[in-house]
């Protein structure tokens, strides 16, 4: 009796063993995955970045000025500038800074 219930128990051992190892590999297979993902997403993002601070840095945005624009663009002082907004058939014209002084 003794051999039987310890052959059983060896048993159910080694199916809740084989169990327990399938589940940890499919949740190793699916932690690779997510890690694949986060490192080219993390590439992506730093190409990305790389590719807006070279772009919109002043000296390059003053070569793209002078090579696309020559003497087009000028400067101008931003509170000046107004938003006009049509509401029930009228214009509204507003202030743009004040507008986005409320919106931070």
């Amino acid at each position: 009796m003794k051999k039987v219930i310890l052959t059983i128990s060896i048993f159910a051992l080694i199916f809740i063993t084989s169990l327990v190892k399938n589940s940890t590999k499919k949740i190793e297979d699916e932690i690779f995955l997510v890690n694949e993902n986060i490192n080219s997403l993390k590439t992506e993002l730093g190409d990305i970045l790389l590719e807006y601070n070279y772009l919109s840095s002043p000296e390059k945005l003053l070569e793209h000025q002078s090579e696309y624009f020559e003497n087009s663009l000028i400067q101008i002082d931003i509170t000046k500038i107004k938003k006009i907004t049509e509401n029930n058939g009228q214009l509204i014209i507003t202030d743009f800074t004040k507008k986005l002084e409320n919106n931070e």
